[in-house]
């Protein structure tokens, strides 16, 4: 279980908000897309054709509020077919009979929408934890061995770098805009350090998404206001 990714199956019927998620997975560590289903249905001959094929589903990405059928049913359909692939629920459903029901058909994650990458990172990252703790186990296990795995389904975790961004500039990036006394925009720090404006922002979005910057529109340029980030003191 712990020496290979995670194989992914986002359920979501919405196309930006599947899109989304296959994104999101794609900048984590552990993880591979598996493929998208747009309805219950289809994905549970998705997850049949997987372990038809020798590469089970490890992990569903749950949308409640699908189509055809209910994420729960969806979720209840494969412990009758004796599929045990965990279950994220990721849905704007908050109603707290809907939230037991999913405790009860053995969802271990709960996102709810909307939501940033730092959060689903976050929760991903939980679980794979979760899932490289159980996996690291002999068959026979003891009490603090299970309380472990569990509680790394709750613990907070520090988020991921998402792959490709060097430790030389991010820490430059971190340095610069803890001098400044005005936020700066992707721009200004592309000036200021030599680095393409798109490099510029995937830095600046993923401090932003983890805490350490704060993010807020720019107005009165001209054309779309442009994201503006300030160290948060």
């Amino acid at each position: 279980m712990a020496d290979r990714d995670i194989r992914v199956l986002v359920v979501e019927d919405e196309a930006i908000a599947a899109e989304a998620h296959t994104a999101y997975l794609g900048r984590l560590t552990g993880f591979v897309h598996a493929g998208t289903a747009g309805d219950g249905h289809s994905a549970l001959r998705a997850l049949a054709a997987a372990v038809a094929a020798g590469q089970p589903i490890d992990l569903v990405l749950m949308d409640m509020t699908l189509p055809d059928l209910h994420g729960l049913d969806v979720s209840r359909r494969m412990r009758a077919a004796g599929l045990t692939t965990d279950i994220i629920a990721i849905t704007a459903v908050r109603e707290l009979h809907i939230v037991r029901g999913a405790v009860a058909a053995g969802i271990v994650q709960y996102l709810i929408k909307p939501f940033s990458y730092a959060t689903f990172a976050q929760k991903l990252v939980q679980y794979r934890d979760f899932r490289l703790h159980l996996g690291s186990q002999s068959a026979m296990t003891s009490q603090n061995d299970v309380d472990q795995a569990f509680a790394s389904l709750r613990t907070p975790t520090e988020l991921p770098r998402p792959k490709g961004l060097a430790e030389s500039t991010l820490g430059a990036v971190i340095e610069l805009l803890k001098l400044q006394t005005v936020p700066l925009s992707s721009s200004e720090v592309t000036e200021q350090l030599g680095i393409s404006r798109v490099t510029a922002r995937r830095y600046l979005e993923h401090l932003a998404d983890t805490g350490l910057l704060d993010r807020s529109p720019r107005y009165g340029t001209p054309g779309r206001p442009e994201n503006e980030y300030a160290w948060r003191r």
